[in-house]
């Protein structure tokens, strides 16, 4: 039994990383531990015969004199060997601590150490699977364990054996049943983890337990649900009067200060959502305009006893309503407000496909690690929104695969999270979604959105975005090669050859129709195959001047397709559906009661026949169907052909699909358009013209005052090299001297935006390999595992902190306060000119006479620039430096317009230098400020 087994808890602290290059262990701390309670510690000091390099003794806070009495690691090594003897080895990243201690052993002349191991890293990520991080200090403070020195081994070993019983105790918290398919699912992992599920199986099994928290699809444990009915209460008047809205106001925040323009904004709100008008609002940061528009919503839906529904563009701007702003609205008002959030189906796990993908046994190590944080998390979470997982790399890859993807059937079903969404917002005063999902549902005529009297859409200027996503068609090649593989053929161990199997045995379906679903399918593979040949040829032929690069991008129109073999797969598809339904009605014709087991196999049979229509209908939209308000492109990269093959169409205009989705809707309700940036200088309509709005529509614009942006500047660094003027690694120098002058003059939480991934990254790893920001945390997109709001929370959580981002960054980022003192703008957000959608839009500009420049590509890049000074000031009491590294915003015409989409703030041009002292002076006396209020308080 598990109390019987004794655990060896490591941690060390070296020199440095590689004992080939001489590197040594310079502190080493054991923690005994049996039946869960540590029985013996030992911690020593070790002479590394070197001196220790100065960014470890930053790290660790060993120095020299700690270690100068030491004795070396060959006079601890016996008693170091005679600890870990008959203990199962436990540390936070065993192939450091144990690998490095093997190596030590063998150097001195001792055998290896033998016996079993334990990845807390590893088995907190299976245990913990919605944490933030999971380096230890990081666990340890969101798990409430003790760490007060982080790397110094004696804390570190301690910290490590508290969250290994946190561990254990998580474990026994779980059903029985996922324990048995974790059991069963845990000989791929690294370490040995299955030992410990096994003893914790062992305990589950002799106690007598029925839980009642959770509901079962087969043998999967799910969370119960709990649904709440929405409560009708006592009217609430809407505060007209200035000083009505001020009384509400202080009722939920503490020290509130009026902000007229936000009043004015509520009053706007309130007047178009009663005679169901539509209307433009742009509030700048500083107005407060999601508790402006959020207030009035909640009043009008208390009062009519009707739903508002709120759209957003990013899930972040979801979380942050439902955590922050709703609870203030509902101190305000004096009632609970009964809140549906709603997602595109893609966000929500599908039960039953994971449920399939689990009797697949052949998993890699990525994919065991995720089914195993699947399964804990079903037991936990309430809504089966995958963005609630950590998972990284080959993780990520198996998260796609489990997205729900068929139509909302309207069945209830306790384990279909999405319809469970669906229903909730059925009783809801206000529905919060976003705009994807919003224009899905439009799309689709769902009823969730009749009985709504008001739409609120909040980052207005992103439905554009938003719209184009909603309506492109993705093609990937190794996503049908996947479903393909799914079916399989008889000689295979897939799908087809299991139904055929069953099928035969209970003559159900003939053979004769298997052998001609078979030859069909050969059929159709071969086509498929033969057309991605031609793709490839044809591509290599076209852009075979571009050897520089490997990745191609080539307009679809330019490649000579061969039509007849399009439309043969596109049948053959369709021929496949239709003898694979029929072979599936006669399966299930006449039966009485169909084995469970042979259920679920027929339901596999018919979702992937569901997979066939949707590929039909994709393949159809991208070859067969030109629309002249579309682009359709195909990229591949030549060293990996045809796995690398992807096409996509995207609408150019989306005005018109706009139009179409919401005209129903204005005739029946509120719409209420609202960003941050809807106007541009010269273009006041911009966003609007592109969102189809009509030019009676009036346009509010709400600007902060001027002393609401009293504690910002903006530096434009005139001596930066000419982009043109300089290679690209002699530029990538310069801006990562620039950034990390600024860095370290305003001591971190800094924002890096750049337009072009290569050059983040390239950047950053010049940084990385400098190290002269050794001492700063330093997180990037595409670089730092995790997804953007994971990327973000794991930047506010350190005070000497960097975040390196592209596009997603420059807006939609709440960061206030002193989480964020420095924007760093690399270069002006100008569209790449070869981004095929901007091209063809450009060309449609063009065409038609007129400047694509002046029309499409400035007024975008200035949006974006507003975006990203919006990230900076949240606040009036609020400090922060911009910084621009683009000369073009001094050497070109155009850059005078950026500067006048800014507030009216000083704006420094200096060279680098002057101006880093200026950041330093602004930065120090700001320091001085803030002890001054501190002493003031005291």
């Amino acid at each position: 039994m598990m109390e019987s087994r004794e655990y060896a808890i490591v941690d060390i602290e070296t020199t440095g990383h590689s004992q080939a290059n001489g590197d040594r262990m310079i502190q080493i701390a054991i923690v005994l531990m049996k039946d869960w309670c540590i029985t013996k510690t030992f911690t020593s000091f070790i002479q590394p015969g070197k001196p220790i390099p100065l960014f470890i003794q930053d790290l660790t806070n060993i120095t020299d004199a700690d270690v100068q009495d030491a004795l070396p690691f060959e006079d601890y090594a016996e008693t170091i060997y005679e600890l870990l003897q008959d203990a199962i080895f436990v540390a936070h990243n065993t192939d450091f601590d144990l690998s490095f201690l093997q190596g030590e052993f063998k150097r001195v002349g001792m055998p290896v150490w033998k016996g079993k191991k334990i990845d807390t890293v590893e088995l907190a990520k299976i245990l913990f699977p919605s944490a933030l991080s999971y380096k230890l200090g990081d666990l340890a403070a969101e798990l409430n364990i003790p760490l007060d020195n982080a790397h110094r081994a004696d804390d570190d070993a301690l910290a490590c054996a508290l969250l290994l019983k946190r561990c254990w105790e998580e474990l026994l918290k779980l059903p029985l049943e996922t324990l048995e398919i974790m059991h069963k699912k845990s000989f791929r992992l690294k370490t040995n983890i299955a030992h410990l599920l096994f003893d914790a199986l062992q305990i589950k099994r002799n106690s007598v337990s029925n839980d009642q928290s959770v509901v079962y699809y087969n043998k999967l444990a799910l969370k119960k649900s709990h649904a709440s009915k929405r409560t009708v209460q006592d009217q609430i008047a809407y505060p007209v009067a200035s000083s009505d809205k001020i009384a509400m106001f202080k009722k939920a925040i503490p020290g509130f200060e009026e902000r007229p323009k936000q009043f004015e904004m509520m009053d706007t709100i309130w007047e178009h959502l009663n005679q169901k008008t539509e209307v433009l609002i742009e509030a700048s940061t500083g107005i407060g305009k999601t508790i402006g528009y959020l207030t009035p919503s909640i009043i009008y839906a208390k009062q009519k006893n009707r739903k508002v529904c709120i759209s957003t563009y990013t899930t972040h701007l979801l979380e942050q309503l439902l955590l922050n702003e709703i609870p203030k609205v509902e101190e305000m008002i004096g009632r609970p407000i009964k809140v549906a959030l709603l997602k595109g189906k893609k966000n929500y796990i599908d039960v039953v496909l994971f449920e399939q993908i689990l009797k697949n046994q052949e998993l890699s190590y990525d994919e065991t690690l995720i089914v195993l944080q699947v399964l804990v998390w079903l037991s936990k979470t309430e809504t089966g929104d995958l963005s609630e997982l950590n998972s990284s790399g080959g993780g990520q890859l198996f998260i796609d695969k489990i997205r729900k993807n068929g139509e909302y059937t309207g069945e209830n079903h306790p384990f279909d999270f999405y319809d469970k969404a669906i229903r909730e917002s059925e009783e809801a005063d206000l529905i919060i979604t976003n705009h994807s999902m919003l224009l899905a549902d439009l799309a689709r005529h769902e009823p969730i959105f009749e009985k709504i009297d008001g739409l609120i859409i909040d980052e207005a200027h992103q439905f554009i975005q938003a719209a184009v996503q909603q309506n492109q068609a993705v093609f990937t090649f190794t996503n049908w090669k996947y479903i393909f593989g799914r079916i399989g053929m008889a000689s295979d161990e897939e799908l087809f050859a299991t139904f055929q199997k069953i099928a035969l045995k209970k003559h159900r379906v003939p053979l004769s129709y298997f052998h001609q679903l078979e030859k069909i399918f050969n059929q159709l593979t071969g086509l498929f195959d033969q057309t991605m040949q031609m793709i490839v040829q044809q591509m290599k032929q076209i852009s075979a001047q571009s050897k520089a690069n490997s990745k191609r991008t080539v307009f679809l129109q330019e490649i000579a397709l061969n039509h007849d073999l399009i439309v043969d797969f596109s049948k053959a598809m369709q021929n496949w559906i239709d003898l694979a339904e029929q072979m599936s009605s006669q399966f299930k014709k006449d039966i009485e009661q169909i084995a469970p087991q042979h259920l679920l196999i027929v339901e596999q049979w018919d979702y992937w026949i569901r997979q066939f229509k949707v590929k039909v209908n994709e393949w159809d939209e991208i070859f067969l169907n030109v629309r002249e308000d579309y682009t359709t492109w195909v990229e591949i990269d030549v060293r990996n052909v045809p796995g690398s093959i992807r096409i996509l169409k995207k609408p150019i205009r989306i005005k018109t699909a706009i139009e179409q989705l919401l005209q129903p809707f204005r005739e029946q309700a509120a719409v209420i358009w609202t960003s941050g940036t809807l106007s541009v200088p010269n273009n006041e309509r911009f966003v609007a013209n592109q969102l189809g709005i009509p030019a009676q529509v009036p346009m509010e614009m709400l600007q902060a005052p001027k002393e609401y942006y009293q504690g910002a500047k903006a530096f434009i660094v005139n001596d930066m090299p000419d982009i043109q003027g300089v290679s690209q690694t002699d530029y990538v120098e310069s801006v990562a001297l620039a950034i990390t002058q600024v860095v370290r003059a305003t001591k971190g939480r800094c924002f890096v935006l750049f337009t072009s991934q290569e050059m983040l990254r390239k950047t950053v790893e010049l940084i990385q390999e400098s190290e002269l920001l050794f001492d700063y945390m330093l997180f990037a997109q595409g670089i730092t595992n995790g997804s953007r709001m994971r990327l973000l929370k794991s930047f506010q959580k350190f005070s000497q902190s960097v975040l390196f981002g592209t596009n997603s960054f420059w807006e939609g980022v709440d960061v206030p306060g002193e989480g964020l003192s420095t924007v760093v703008v690399v270069r002006l957000p100008f569209s790449a000119p070869e981004e095929p959608t901007f091209k063809a839009k450009s060309a449609l500009l063009q065409q038609q006479g007129i400047n694509a420049f002046t029309e499409l590509s400035l007024p975008e890049a200035i949006l974006r620039f507003k975006q990203g000074f919006g990230r900076l000031i949240r606040s009036s009491q609020d400090k922060g430096v911009f910084v621009v590294l683009d000369r073009r915003i001094e050497t070109k015409s155009y850059g005078v317009e950026f500067l006048r989409a800014l507030p009216q703030i000083s704006v420094h041009k200096l060279p680098l230098q002057d101006m880093v002292l200026e950041i330093e002076h602004w930065y120090n006396s700001k320091e001085e400020e803030r002890k001054q209020v501190d002493e003031n308080e005291k």
